[in-house]
Protein backbone atom coordinates (compact mmCIF):
# COMPACT_ATOMS: atom_id res chain seq x y z
CA UNK A 1 0.00 0.00 0.00
CA UNK A 2 1.11 3.22 -0.87
CA UNK A 3 1.54 6.80 0.76
CA UNK A 4 -0.07 9.97 0.19
CA UNK A 5 1.48 13.09 -0.53
CA UNK A 6 0.10 15.73 0.90
CA UNK A 7 0.39 19.86 -0.69
CA UNK A 8 0.19 21.69 2.10
CA UNK A 9 -0.36 25.50 1.48
CA UNK A 10 1.65 27.70 4.00
CA UNK A 11 0.90 31.49 5.62
CA UNK A 12 1.46 34.48 2.93
CA UNK A 13 2.39 35.77 5.94
CA UNK A 14 1.19 35.57 9.71
CA UNK A 15 0.07 32.88 11.59
CA UNK A 16 0.20 29.34 10.32
CA UNK A 17 -2.65 28.51 13.15
CA UNK A 18 -4.44 31.05 11.03
CA UNK A 19 -3.67 30.09 7.46
CA UNK A 20 -4.72 26.47 8.08
CA UNK A 21 -7.40 24.93 9.27
CA UNK A 22 -7.57 23.02 12.50
CA UNK A 23 -8.33 19.43 9.55
CA UNK A 24 -5.03 20.14 7.97
CA UNK A 25 -3.08 21.09 10.92
CA UNK A 26 -3.77 17.77 12.34
CA UNK A 27 -2.77 15.65 9.03
CA UNK A 28 0.57 17.93 8.95
CA UNK A 29 1.31 17.23 12.53
CA UNK A 30 1.19 13.23 11.57
CA UNK A 31 3.85 13.77 9.12
CA UNK A 32 7.30 12.88 9.28
CA UNK A 33 9.05 13.21 6.01
CA UNK A 34 8.70 16.51 3.98
CA UNK A 35 9.81 17.71 0.24
CA UNK A 36 10.38 21.47 0.68
CA UNK A 37 11.02 24.33 -1.72
CA UNK A 38 13.58 26.13 1.77
CA UNK A 39 14.53 23.99 4.56
CA UNK A 40 15.13 26.56 7.28
CA UNK A 41 11.30 28.10 6.37
CA UNK A 42 9.99 24.50 6.53
CA UNK A 43 11.37 24.21 10.11
CA UNK A 44 10.14 27.74 11.15
CA UNK A 45 6.65 26.47 9.79
CA UNK A 46 6.57 23.25 11.85
CA UNK A 47 7.60 24.75 14.66
CA UNK A 48 5.31 27.16 14.73
CA UNK A 49 2.19 24.22 14.45
CA UNK A 50 3.72 22.70 17.26
CA UNK A 51 4.59 19.09 15.98
CA UNK A 52 4.09 16.50 18.78
CA UNK A 53 8.08 15.53 18.32
CA UNK A 54 11.50 17.08 17.62
CA UNK A 55 12.35 18.84 14.84
CA UNK A 56 15.16 16.60 14.07
CA UNK A 57 13.33 13.65 14.33
CA UNK A 58 11.57 15.10 10.76
CA UNK A 59 13.06 14.33 7.53
CA UNK A 60 13.17 17.65 5.92
CA UNK A 61 14.88 17.44 2.71
CA UNK A 62 14.88 20.16 -0.71
CA UNK A 63 13.23 18.96 -3.82
CA UNK A 64 15.20 19.13 -6.75
CA UNK A 65 14.47 17.83 -10.45
CA UNK A 66 15.00 14.09 -8.77
CA UNK A 67 12.24 13.12 -6.89
CA UNK A 68 12.85 9.20 -7.10
CA UNK A 69 13.96 9.12 -3.49
CA UNK A 70 10.41 10.77 -2.98
CA UNK A 71 8.43 8.08 -4.94
CA UNK A 72 9.94 5.44 -3.12
CA UNK A 73 9.34 6.57 0.40
CA UNK A 74 5.75 6.62 -0.35
CA UNK A 75 5.69 3.23 -2.05
CA UNK A 76 7.10 2.32 1.10
CA UNK A 77 3.94 3.67 2.71
CA UNK A 78 5.25 6.27 4.17
CA UNK A 79 3.21 9.42 3.95
CA UNK A 80 5.42 12.79 2.32
CA UNK A 81 4.17 16.71 2.90
CA UNK A 82 4.71 18.89 -0.03
CA UNK A 83 5.79 22.62 1.20
CA UNK A 84 6.71 25.46 -0.96
CA UNK A 85 7.88 28.92 0.89
CA UNK A 86 4.23 30.62 0.66
CA UNK A 87 0.97 29.92 -0.70
CA UNK A 88 0.22 26.74 -2.59
CA UNK A 89 2.87 24.44 -3.50
CA UNK A 90 2.90 23.49 -7.65
CA UNK A 91 1.48 26.72 -8.04
CA UNK A 92 4.09 29.75 -9.50
CA UNK A 93 6.50 27.24 -6.99
CA UNK A 94 8.22 24.34 -7.02
CA UNK A 95 5.91 20.97 -6.61
CA UNK A 96 4.34 20.25 -10.20
CA UNK A 97 7.55 17.51 -11.04
CA UNK A 98 6.88 15.21 -7.69
CA UNK A 99 2.98 15.78 -8.05
CA UNK A 100 3.27 14.43 -11.58
CA UNK A 101 5.44 11.67 -10.38
CA UNK A 102 3.07 10.61 -7.97
CA UNK A 103 0.18 10.31 -10.42
CA UNK A 104 2.50 8.39 -12.90
CA UNK A 105 2.98 5.42 -10.16
CA UNK A 106 -0.43 5.62 -8.93
CA UNK A 107 -0.04 7.45 -6.09
CA UNK A 108 -2.86 9.34 -4.19
CA UNK A 109 -2.10 13.36 -4.01
CA UNK A 110 -4.53 15.36 -1.42
CA UNK A 111 -4.67 18.93 -1.39
CA UNK A 112 -4.88 20.25 1.72
CA UNK A 113 -7.22 23.54 2.39
CA UNK A 114 -5.07 26.67 3.11
CA UNK A 115 -4.28 30.23 1.43
CA UNK A 116 -3.65 30.92 -1.95
CA UNK A 117 -2.62 34.62 -3.07
CA UNK A 118 -3.69 34.20 -7.29
CA UNK A 119 -7.44 33.21 -6.03
CA UNK A 120 -7.61 35.52 -2.93
CA UNK A 121 -6.59 38.10 -5.26
CA UNK A 122 -9.49 37.33 -7.77
CA UNK A 123 -11.86 37.24 -5.14
CA UNK A 124 -11.31 40.65 -4.24
CA UNK A 125 -10.28 42.34 -7.56
CA UNK A 126 -13.95 42.92 -8.62
CA UNK A 127 -12.88 41.53 -12.15
CA UNK A 128 -14.16 38.74 -14.45
CA UNK A 129 -14.05 35.68 -12.39
CA UNK A 130 -15.99 33.13 -14.17
CA UNK A 131 -12.84 33.30 -17.38
CA UNK A 132 -9.55 34.16 -16.06
CA UNK A 133 -5.70 33.01 -16.52
CA UNK A 134 -2.43 33.17 -14.64
CA UNK A 135 0.25 33.72 -16.68
CA UNK A 136 3.55 33.57 -13.38
CA UNK A 137 6.44 36.18 -14.33
CA UNK A 138 6.16 38.25 -17.23
CA UNK A 139 9.62 38.68 -18.72
CA UNK A 140 12.10 40.71 -17.17
CA UNK A 141 13.27 43.58 -20.42
CA UNK A 142 11.32 46.41 -20.34
CA UNK A 143 10.42 45.81 -24.04
CA UNK A 144 9.40 42.50 -23.92
CA UNK A 145 7.40 43.22 -21.07
CA UNK A 146 5.40 45.56 -23.13
CA UNK A 147 4.87 43.30 -25.48
CA UNK A 148 3.53 40.68 -23.17
CA UNK A 149 1.26 43.00 -21.17
CA UNK A 150 -0.25 43.90 -24.64
CA UNK A 151 -0.69 40.30 -25.92
CA UNK A 152 -2.39 39.72 -22.10
CA UNK A 153 -4.59 43.16 -22.92
CA UNK A 154 -5.96 42.06 -26.25
CA UNK A 155 -6.49 38.53 -24.95
CA UNK A 156 -8.71 39.58 -22.03
CA UNK A 157 -10.42 42.19 -24.25
CA UNK A 158 -11.24 39.23 -26.88
CA UNK A 159 -12.05 36.54 -24.64
CA UNK A 160 -13.29 38.81 -21.83
CA UNK A 161 -11.19 36.86 -19.13
CA UNK A 162 -9.02 38.36 -16.17
CA UNK A 163 -5.19 38.15 -16.68
CA UNK A 164 -3.56 37.42 -13.32
CA UNK A 165 0.52 37.41 -12.81
CA UNK A 166 2.67 37.93 -10.31
CA UNK A 167 6.78 39.46 -9.89
CA UNK A 168 9.81 39.63 -7.81
CA UNK A 169 9.26 42.16 -5.78
CA UNK A 170 11.77 44.40 -5.96
CA UNK A 171 10.66 44.37 -9.40
CA UNK A 172 6.72 45.42 -8.76
CA UNK A 173 7.37 49.34 -9.67
CA UNK A 174 8.91 48.26 -12.88
CA UNK A 175 5.81 45.95 -14.01
CA UNK A 176 3.61 48.73 -12.57
CA UNK A 177 5.25 51.17 -14.75
CA UNK A 178 5.30 49.06 -17.58
CA UNK A 179 0.98 48.29 -17.47
CA UNK A 180 0.64 52.01 -17.11
CA UNK A 181 2.57 52.97 -20.10
CA UNK A 182 1.37 50.11 -22.18
CA UNK A 183 -2.26 49.61 -21.53
CA UNK A 184 -5.13 51.76 -22.23
CA UNK A 185 -6.58 53.94 -20.31
CA UNK A 186 -9.92 52.53 -19.67
CA UNK A 187 -8.05 49.11 -18.92
CA UNK A 188 -8.92 47.73 -15.14
CA UNK A 189 -5.93 46.87 -13.02
CA UNK A 190 -5.59 44.96 -9.72
CA UNK A 191 -2.54 45.98 -7.26
CA UNK A 192 -3.31 42.72 -4.42
CA UNK A 193 -0.55 43.55 -1.65
CA UNK A 194 0.25 42.30 1.18
CA UNK A 195 -2.41 39.56 1.30
CA UNK A 196 -3.49 38.19 4.82
CA UNK A 197 -1.24 40.68 6.24
CA UNK A 198 -2.03 43.87 8.49
CA UNK A 199 -0.89 45.81 5.67
CA UNK A 200 -3.48 44.21 3.18
CA UNK A 201 -4.18 46.35 0.35
CA UNK A 202 -6.17 45.47 -2.76
CA UNK A 203 -7.23 48.12 -5.30
CA UNK A 204 -8.39 47.79 -8.53
CA UNK A 205 -9.14 50.75 -10.87
CA UNK A 206 -8.35 52.22 -14.22
CA UNK A 207 -5.13 52.91 -15.61
CA UNK A 208 -6.03 56.34 -16.09
CA UNK A 209 -6.90 56.66 -12.47
CA UNK A 210 -3.70 54.49 -11.84
CA UNK A 211 -1.75 57.48 -14.01
CA UNK A 212 -3.05 60.25 -11.72
CA UNK A 213 -2.58 58.38 -8.47
CA UNK A 214 1.73 58.18 -8.71
CA UNK A 215 1.25 55.00 -7.59
CA UNK A 216 4.06 53.07 -5.92
CA UNK A 217 3.89 49.35 -4.38
CA UNK A 218 7.93 49.36 -2.76
CA UNK A 219 9.04 45.30 -2.36
CA UNK A 220 5.87 44.08 -1.33
CA UNK A 221 4.52 40.89 -2.30
CA UNK A 222 1.98 41.95 -4.61
CA UNK A 223 -0.76 39.63 -7.62
CA UNK A 224 -1.31 41.66 -10.72
CA UNK A 225 -4.42 41.54 -12.33
CA UNK A 226 -6.08 43.33 -15.23
CA UNK A 227 -9.35 43.17 -17.36
CA UNK A 228 -9.76 45.06 -20.85
CA UNK A 229 -12.93 47.19 -20.22
CA UNK A 230 -14.96 47.33 -23.97
CA UNK A 231 -16.80 50.68 -23.09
Amino acid sequence: MAGILYAIPTPLGGSAADALPPSALAIVRTLRDFAVENAKTARAFLKEIEMPCPIQEVDISILDSDVLPYIQKLQENRPIGLLSEAGCPAIADPGALLVEAAHEAGIRVVPLVGPSSIVLALMASGLEGQRFAFSGYLPREAEERKKKIRELESRSRRERETQIFIETPYRNDALLASLLEALPEKTLVCLATDLTLPTERVRTQSVSRWRGARAEIGKRPTVFLLLSVNR
